[in-house]
């Protein structure tokens, strides 16, 4: 096995599945309950000594004070370790469910609450870490080197179950930002010589193209930012396998966009998106949609609002260098009725701002758990640093505004949402009420068991993805909405 195949397998192992999660928590289980036994053993023993503290003045002096059991020296000031480590545990516990829901819930770092499932998850990483740090300092031999051993533990069990709610970080790979797809120039992409209907034509006849794979691509690719100048990070394509082979059809197209901090890394990882694709072109004579995922923001630590302003001009990006490189580049069509974007989070605010402002370019919105207006601080810090001080220009990017002024009849919105994420769901809400009241078809739905996380957008937009291929020709539904895992359709609304 070469090196870069060594490597790879490395950066492929899964941060939320199979073995490595597994271990790490059955380690922390084995330690826990090992060092637990140990010090529980050493309390009930009449002369156990597994505390280290210095011989004092009282004790030398023959301090009649009672020993406490277990301690090993004398005087009541000497704890044993297992009442410490309890005590410690207890009060980092309590340090970090309140930071945790400090920075989740009231000062709102990240714009949306972590849920109470990550906050718990915090503070009993808090407190495995206080119980361990204690046992370190008031134990010796085996006991110190278990309790040792257990502070790394508990830290890295909490981070990999955190991760497991979110479904943040997929692989090993994602959280060093390694990427092993190919670059798009290493592919020969071939001009559509057909229509989505042709093809379908062809497959019932037996004729379609012997040269199409079992399988799409992932690619990296740097879109040009000739009219924006938008300082973006680099895109990401996926290909489905009708796109791949040399005879194509002109297919839809998915503009996706990833949450703030996030990437379009992320968001393919996280996303499933290769695998969803994949799935859906099996049953569809190797029709998808091509996705195409942009760079919105140019850093994890930078929100570009998804607007033209003075920290950049990301909305001329999205909807003119990006659509423009896709319709001259990949085997897409033009139609605005066949393309969609969509996004996770300030990726979804961003899909409910755009697509109504842009209904020459976009036919179809899949906003998952996003906002209901840009944010970066406070309206009026936006509208200062971002806006020049005009309001009326942030006003004008609000997705409820942007609906009424510019949103098209012609378009629909499939959107979804959290179940424990309320203030999406309430977001949602009111999103399709703006829709609805411009006349959009509206679709809205709730994803039963999960928060702010990756687990709802896929659970999303399977559903929403076999919507949008029936509204583009892929093919017809083969179910219901409501018959997709974890799915309750909120409402179902047709064009007016």
């Amino acid at each position: 096995m070469t090196n870069s195949h060594v490597l790879r397998t490395l950066m492929d192992i899964s941060l939320v599945r199979g073995p490595l999660p597994w271990t790490i928590w059955t380690l922390t289980a084995i330690v826990s309950v090992a060092l637990l036994v140990m010090l529980v053993m050493t309390l009930l023993r009449p002369h156990g000594r597994d505390t280290v503290a210095p011989l004092t003045s009282a004790s030398a002096s023959g301090d009649s004070r009672q020993n406490w059991p277990g301690s090993g020296v004398q005087g009541s000031a000497h704890m044993p370790a297992l009442p410490v480590a309890v005590v410690a545990a207890v009060g980092t516990g309590i340090v970090g469910l309140v930071v945790a829901w400090l920075i989740s819930d009231v000062i709102m770092v990240f714009g949306v609450s972590f849920g109470w499932a990550v906050i718990f998850t915090i503070a009993a990483g808090f407190a495995g870490m206080g119980f361990a740090i204690a046992a370190t300092v008031r134990t010796h031999h085996v006991q110190h080197v278990l309790a040792a051993l257990l502070i790394p533990l508990a830290l890295l069990s909490s981070a990999l179950h955190v991760d497991g709610i979110y479904g943040e970080y997929q692989t090993v790979g994602s959280l060093v930002g390694y990427s092993p797809y190919a670059s798009i120039n290493d592919v020969t992409i071939h001009a559509p010589t057909m229509t989505v209907s042709q093809w379908r034509k062809a497959a019932a006849a037996g004729t379609l193209p012997a040269d199409v794979p079992t399988h799409g691509k992932v690619l990296t690719v740097d879109i040009p930012n000739t009219k924006s100048q938008f300082a973006a990070r680099r895109a990401m394509v996926y290909l489905p396998p009708a796109a791949l082979a040399k005879r194509t059809p002109s297919l839809p197209v998915m503009e996706l966009l990833a949450g703030q901090p996030g990437s379009p890394g992320r968001l393919m990882a996280a996303g499933g998106i290769a695998a969803m694709m994949d799935t859906y072109a099996s049953s569809h004579h190797g029709l998808a949609p091509v996705v195409v995922v942009p760079d919105q923001n140019g850093a994890d630590a930078h929100n570009s609002l998804c607007a033209d302003t003075t920290q950049g001009k990301a909305e001329t990006y999205l909807t003119q260098d990006v659509v423009d490189w896709a319709k001259r580049h990949l085997p897409v069509a033009k139609d605005a009725a066949m393309w969609a974007i969509g996004g996770f989070s300030q990726g979804g605010t961003c899909t409910t701002q755009l697509a109504p402002r842009h209904p020459e370019l976009y036919g179809a919105m899949l906003p998952v758990d996003g906002e209901l207006k840009p944010t970066s601080g406070s309206v009026d810090n936006m509208v200062r640093t971002y806006f020049g001080g005009n309001r009326a220009a942030y006003d004008a990017q609000v997705p409820v505004n942007a609906i009424a002024a510019t949103g098209s009849s012609s378009q629909a919105l499939f959107a979804g949402a959290g179940e424990q994420d309320t203030e999406s769901v309430k977001n949602m809400d009111t999103i399709a009420d703006a829709a609805h009241k411009a006349g959009m078809e509206v679709t809205t739905v709730m994803i039963r068991g999960t928060g702010h996380d990756w687990h709802a957008v896929q659970a999303v937009w399977r559903p929403g993805l076999a919507w949008f291929g029936q509204r583009t020709g892929l093919g017809e539904m083969t179910k219901s909405v409501k018959d997709y895992p974890q799915v309750d359709v909120q409402r179902q609304e047709a064009q007016q």
